[in-house]
């Protein structure tokens, strides 16, 4: 039985989940091996392409890349999948046909998590204040950097008008020119408090890092402003597992969620890549739990 060496590629990566998440993985679907943490510098770029070399060579199967390194990989790869090459980044990476390719799960396990919430009546607001389902159509998404990016290209490919709201008007509009096909509105978050439709968005996401630990007391939401009246929150970040955005918003009665879901579901997307094998959920979500 193949004995499965996977991993993570990044910088730093002492706080991360995927460990716990794949190790479990592995056991679930009673499968050999280890994943390990490659924490490589920014400007490692040698060390960076001695890793992909061990996957290139059949050393490690499979590879999770996270931050700063997404867009770091490309040129030492043969192949991007199709919504790998239209996100303009890579966070899972393996052999095919002796190609070394780049792929991206952040994407889908967004849509599939996004989906997962929506249609869930089942949820956690402080004092069971939130409200009900509603109608998809217009998503607001915070943030102009690499996240913002996958999730706008997720959001567009089904169907959901967006707008991009950073703190940079010009980096939202360098954003939006990336994707020509489509029509996305911009503002920066001082227009933002000053011009709000409240009424227009059915979907908030966060894909700042604003609220993460250690910052817990910090959301990217403006103050003084108040939340879209019937949408539906979305938080990437996952540390804390309740961050102030969401508590917010749910303390305004708003269905409002973290990026674990998402964690689960892109690290579970990219295991079946790497094994072939789709791994239970509970068994991920019991692994981060304990």
């Amino acid at each position: 039985m193949t004995a499965y060496r996977l991993g993570l590629v990044g910088y730093a990566l002492s706080h991360s989940l995927s460990p716990k998440i794949h190790t479990a993985a592995l056991q679930s679907c009673g499968l050999r091996g280890d994943y390990s943490l490659f924490p490589i510098h920014p400007d490692n770029k040698e060390g960076l392409e001695e890793l992909l070399a061990q996957v290139r060579s059949g050393e490690i199967h499979g590879l999770n890349v996270t931050i700063p390194h997404k867009q770091n990989v490309i040129p030492f790869l043969d192949e991007l999948t199709p919504t790998a090459k239209s996100i303009g980044a890579v966070n899972t990476i393996y052999v095919r046909d002796n190609k070394l390719v780049g792929g991206n799960t952040d994407a889908p396990g967004f849509l599939v998590d996004l989906k997962k919430f929506l249609t869930t009546e089942t949820h956690t607001c402080p004092g069971g204040k939130c409200q009900g389902r509603h109608g998809d159509a217009h998503a607001l998404v915070l943030g102009a950097g690499g996240a913002a990016r996958a999730i706008i290209c997720d959001l567009l490919n089904n169907g959901w008008d967006v707008t991009i709201a950073a703190r940079r008007l010009e980096q939202a509009q360098q954003l939006a020119l990336s994707f020509p096909n489509y029509e996305l509105l911009v503002t920066n978050f001082e227009s933002l408090q000053a011009d709000f439709r409240p009424v227009t968005f059915d979907l908030l996401v966060n894909t700042t890092p604003v609220g993460m630990t250690p910052n817990t007391g910090q959301s990217p939401w403006p103050e003084n402003l108040p939340f879209p009246s019937h949408a539906v929150i979305y938080d990437l970040v996952y540390n804390p597992r309740e961050t102030k955005l969401v508590k917010d918003a749910c303390s305004q009665g708003l269905r409002a969620t973290t990026g674990l879901g998402m964690l689960i579901e892109q690290a579970a997307l990219a295991f079946e890549i790497w094994t072939g094998r789709n791994p239970p959920r509970e068994k991920l979500w019991n692994a981060i739990d304990n």
